[in-house]
């Protein structure tokens, strides 16, 4: 299938769409919550499966779902996972009962991480030239920076002008325009499954010990940290994955080459993922919960204060990334806009009970924009620039579940210090809303320590050099066997 320019770039905006839409789903539920639970009867407590069944999923199965593309071929598995998602996204959006709801929210993770896996490698695959492969991850790093609070403004749109069964339903005419472009313009390519088989042992105790490890985290402040379930979830999730390299080590065709992680580009950018995600996740969630609990927005209004970030997430991601990332590599965008990043949560971390949105928000948003616009771009270039192009599935499958695992644990040991400090301060006879604020401080604080370690980390170690084409040569090819 010969691709002319133009074709690529359509090809790259429904890539995109599909990649929204799963994005959404990860903050879209957010605000609809109290009508979900008021609707359905659901506990506060399990009320949190609702979020909880999604991230389980989609952490538990991007890595698999990002070899199984390299092994099958990127387009089926990415129209396979969006048909997934789609028809999973219908039966939420009928959901009558507790149990439909949280089991379609379950299958619509498993959908959300095959298609999210192999979407980063189609794009690889579309754009080979370095000056085109940087804008295009930039539009596609804009679509993952800007996503979640694009999901906060339209789940208040659609929870207060209709009702909360619309966040899942508006997925369905997206998906299905999303599979049939994908048919059109989304290059054929065969995987490598008739010359390879399938690691079966490495997939079941990697997704295992995944699962084990996003159900002890996102349960962890309800049953306590140091309780037995915890740590023996984590126990049972660190010796899955110690049964797992060991498979690795062994086998002739391993689902994930050991040798991957002596890349250097690709280490980094995924300790910096995983630091950065923590960061963006304190800034997202927390600052939504400080505007609406403390400053008493409405969902919508906690949306709207989203914009100037996303707009200027949107200039940056959409052009001035990519001439950044052309004219000074990877490391010096990566460093400015995460330090941009710490300074915007710095700011956040001052703002008071009685905040006035443009003395106390305004900035910290902007400096947020700024930070996010310009470090996506370079985090996900380094993470696929090392890699050869039969890896390219699981490299981004690797990437994308440390994001997703740096912003689960992130969130959870950010969300259980608010807390901690905010009883604290309550005890010691602060009021209901300064306890809270205080308790948001902290973490805001936290979350810029991550966001400046990640800065550190990604300007200091991070290569530059010639981004690696995706069909690039077997320099490549070879570096990786000769790592192993």
């Amino acid at each position: 299938m010969t691709m002319n320019s133009r074709t690529r770039w359509y090809a790259l905006i429904v890539l995109c769409l599909g990649s929204l839409m799963i994005v959404l789903d990860t903050t879209i539920v957010n605000v609809a919550l109290p009508s979900i639970r008021a609707d359905l009867g659901f506990s506060e407590t399990s009320l949190a499966w609702v979020v909880n069944a999604y991230l389980l999923t989609f952490g538990g199965f991007l890595l698999l779902g990002g070899r199984l593309g390299d092994l099958f071929g990127h387009r089926r598995l990415f129209l396979f996972g969006i048909s997934l998602f789609t028809v999973s996204s219908l039966v939420c959006g009928l959901s009558t009962t507790q149990g439909m709801l949280v089991a379609a929210r379950a299958v619509q993770g498993l959908g959300g991480a095959v298609a999210s896996a192999v979407s980063l490698s189609l794009m690889m695959t579309l754009f080979t030239e370095p000056a085109e492969r940087a804008k295009a991850m930039g539009v596609f790093g804009f679509v993952a920076a800007g996503g979640g609070s694009i999901g906060v403004l339209l789940g208040g749109i659609l929870t207060d002008s209709i009702n909360w069964h619309w966040i899942f339903l508006v997925n369905l005419p997206i998906g299905v325009a999303v599979f049939l472009l994908s048919l059109r313009l989304l290059p054929p390519a065969a995987g490598t499954a008739v010359a390879r088989r399938l690691d079966v042992a490495g997939a079941v105790t990697v997704t295992g010990a995944l699962m084990l490890a996003v159900y002890a985290i996102v349960n962890g402040n309800q049953a306590g940290w140091t309780s037995g379930q915890t740590l023996g979830l984590l126990g049972g999730a660190v010796a899955l994955m110690a049964t797992f390299l060991g498979i690795e080590s062994r086998v002739d065709s391993p689902l994930m080459p050991l040798g991957l992680f002596r890349l250097r580009n690709v280490a980094t950018a995924n300790i910096v993922g995983i630091l950065w995600a923590a960061a963006m996740f304190a800034w997202f969630f927390l600052s939504a919960l400080y505007l609406q609990l403390v400053l008493g927005y409405s969902p919508l209004r906690v949306g709207l204060s989203f914009l100037p970030a996303n707009l200027i997430m949107g200039a940056f991601s959409l052009g001035l990334s990519a001439k950044l990332v052309m004219r000074f590599g990877l490391r010096k965008p990566l460093g400015t806009g995460l330090i941009l990043a710490a300074a915007g949560l710095v700011l956040f971390a001052r703002a008071p009970v009685g905040g006035s949105f443009v003395v106390d928000v305004l900035p910290s948003m902007i400096l947020l924009g700024f930070g996010a616009g310009m470090a996506f771009n370079p985090v996900l270039l380094a993470a696929m620039s090392d890699v050869a192009p039969e890896e390219s599935g699981l490299a981004s499958g690797v990437v994308n579940t440390a994001f997703m695992m740096g912003g689960a644990l992130g969130l959870a040991v950010l969300a259980s210090l608010a807390a901690s400090r905010s009883d604290s301060l309550r005890s010691s006879g602060e009021g209901s809303l300064s306890a809270l604020t205080g308790g948001y401080h902290l973490a805001f604080v936290v979350g810029s320590l991550f966001a400046a370690a990640a800065a550190t980390i990604g300007a200091t170690l991070l290569r530059e050099g010639k981004q690696v084409p995706a069909h690039g040569g077997h320099e490549q090819a070879g570096a990786l066997a000769n790592a192993e």
